[in-house]
């Protein structure tokens, strides 16, 4: 069975003064979707999560709920809820009450409101905090308070402002699973705004990486990941090594380093300008010279213990950037390789990229 359209923006734009900030931004978002809008900052995608919201009103383009244009209605009046990044809790309120203080706001019943509050905290894990205020609460507590105050509306969408960003490293990786548990029970639609790459990766269904106002790829982590449609995406998303050169018949001719084979793309001509990207798991290392894999020559300049791997960074002759390649710490060949050894980079040619532009 086929998900329903909740949301669907056509043509959006948004411009203050000279700049534009979204440019012409098609989507159809999903029920019960996870989506992510990702991208560096300034790129145009907390501008597009407001114009869901409604605190933003586009120049050009409709925004459509459940096939009803809600382009004109105010912010208050959609069924969508934003959280911010800031969590925004009122000081002086228990944790209860900040999760109430929506439903008492509407004027809800009493009975009605402790069922709901009851339920959104039973599913957060925060019976034992309700007495709490938020000064006595850890960040993901806070965070948790948040998105059930959020959840409590039962909105149609629930919007995300960077959520985790005041979170530290280790508490932002248990609440990415946290929320992605959270938004499963719930089978809301959530969209959140991250300019975090591995954030979007481990939590979206689907993400869009946006670049100056515009989506640059929309699709599966999977596809952003193993399939970027152009140089952009393949260095924002995760770690990327490029090889550059010159589209040749059957790859790209590296100086100094003969013919890369891969796949050459429709539309590039013979000669342009090109890189081979390959991500550093697809890479392997040998002090052998090897036969019929793509291979570029190098030497070991450092290697860095990463726990469960080593990233190994190689200098290579005709190579701007050093190539890094990851190999598993279980590897037993992974300790033989030292400092200023000459080594071979090889990968087979169905895991590189040829990408322009």
């Amino acid at each position: 069975m086929t998900a329903a359209t909740v949301i669907e923006l056509e043509g959006v734009t948004k411009r203050f003064g000279d700049v534009t900030a979204v440019e012409d931004v098609s989507l159809a978002l999903m029920e019960g979707e996870f989506f992510a809008l990702l991208g560096p900052s300034g790129c145009g995608k907390t501008t597009l999560l407001r114009v869901l919201a409604g605190f933003e009103h586009p120049d050009e383009g409709r925004v459509r709920l459940d096939g009803n244009d809600i382009t004109d209605v105010r912010a208050s009046r959609r069924p969508v809820n934003l959280m911010f990044q800031s969590y925004a809790l009122f000081p002086h309120m228990t944790v209860r009450g900040n999760i109430s203080y929506g439903l008492e706001m509407e004027k809800l019943g009493r009975q009605e409101i402790d069922r709901r509050v009851a339920e959104v905290m039973d599913m957060a894990e925060l019976g034992e905090l309700s007495g709490r205020k938020p000064d006595q609460l850890s960040g993901g507590q806070r965070q948790r308070v948040a998105l059930a105050r959020a959840l409590v509306k039962r909105p149609r969408v629930l919007l995300l402002d960077e959520p985790l960003g005041a979170l530290d490293k280790k508490l932002r990786e248990q609440m990415q699973l946290e929320l992605k548990r959270l938004q499963h029970e719930v089978g809301i639609t959530f969209i959140i705004v991250t300019h975090d790459q591995e954030e979007a990766l481990v939590m979206a269904d689907r993400v869009a990486l946006m670049r100056d106002g515009r989506i640059e790829q929309l699709g599966a982590p999977e596809a952003l990941y193993e399939n970027p449609a152009s140089r952009f995406v393949a260095g924002f998303i995760g770690v990327t090594n490029f090889f550059e050169g010159h589209v040749a018949p059957g790859g790209v001719k590296l100086n100094g380093h003969g013919l890369l084979k891969g796949a050459v793309p429709d539309g590039i001509e013979t000669g342009a300008t090109a890189a081979v990207a390959v991500r550093p798991e697809r890479l392997a290392l040998s002090a052998e010279a090897p036969g019929g894999a793509n291979a570029v020559k190098g030497e070991i300049a450092e290697i860095a213990y990463h726990g469960r791997d080593l990233q190994v960074h190689v200098t290579a002759e005709g190579v701007e950037r050093r190539v890094m390649v990851r190999i598993s710490a279980a590897d037993e060949n992974a300790r033989n390789f030292r400092t200023g050894q000459p080594v071979w980079c090889t990968w087979n040619p169905e895991h590189g990229r040829i990408l322009t532009g």
